[in-house]
């Protein structure tokens, strides 16, 4: 099963991807993971990245799309894998299926923005251990304390709602488009993938997690 999850940074896709592989036995597919790994085996591929790297450019998608291709084709991607992070925009996801890196289906969670606002906002961390906690769903025992050091918990900068807005609109601008684009294509291919499927993201993990095994397991591509 090759599959992709989209929807706004907050949504839940990282504990999502984890059930997720668990359950069907497949690697996610992190472009970061990839640029490391492969800079540290001296690929070619990986060469050609570290140059751009360290020049502070972006790695153009023709080498990213390379090391797609290359990730995908190893042993642990037989059954399929989850792509993470990529492709952000629609000449990427033609890029991928130009090298035949073929979609069986497009997860997209759906939480309402003020709703991501919350999750993200409310999340306050303890510097020395990096326990996570947050202001509404998993607040500290004592206010904006630590639970064992009792020390001051902080909120990451990213975390603030002024960079939150951001990160959304961003996102919009750039990756939501990719939503019409996976549909579209799957309107086009009824019965054939890719399949595409929008889940409500409210709810607890749990709750998210039987939705998204729902859709995939009654659409399933053998």
């Amino acid at each position: 099963m090759r599959l992709m999850l989209l929807g706004c940074p907050g949504v839940g896709k990282g504990t999502q991807a984890r059930f997720i592989t668990e359950k069907y036995h497949i690697p996610m597919i992190s472009t970061g993971d990839m640029l490391r790994a492969a800079t540290l085996a001296g690929t070619p591929l990986g060469k050609q990245a570290k140059e751009y790297m360290d020049q502070g450019f972006l790695v153009p998608d023709d080498v990213i799309i390379g090391l797609v291709r290359e990730r995908v084709a190893q042993a642990d991607c037989q059954n399929g894998f989850l792509l993470d992070g990529f492709p952000r925009t629609i000449p990427q996801a033609e890029a991928l299926a130009a090298n035949n890196i073929n979609l069986d289906h497009i997860i997209e969670i759906d939480v309402p923005q003020d709703e991501i606002i919350k999750r993200l906002s409310g999340r306050r961390i303890h510097p020395g251990s990096g326990r996570v906690y947050h202001l509404v769903y998993h607040p500290p025992k004592k206010d904006e304390k630590d639970d064992i050091t009792g020390e001051p918990l902080v909120q990451r900068l990213d975390d603030t709602e002024e960079v939150i807005l951001k990160r959304l609109r961003v996102y919009h601008e750039q990756t939501a488009a990719l939503v019409d684009y996976y549909q579209q294509k799957a309107n086009e291919t009824i019965h054939q993938g890719p399949f595409y499927s929008r889940i409500n993201g409210l709810g607890t993990e749990e709750e998210v997690k039987e939705k998204i095994f729902a859709a995939l397991e009654n659409t399933a591509i053998s």
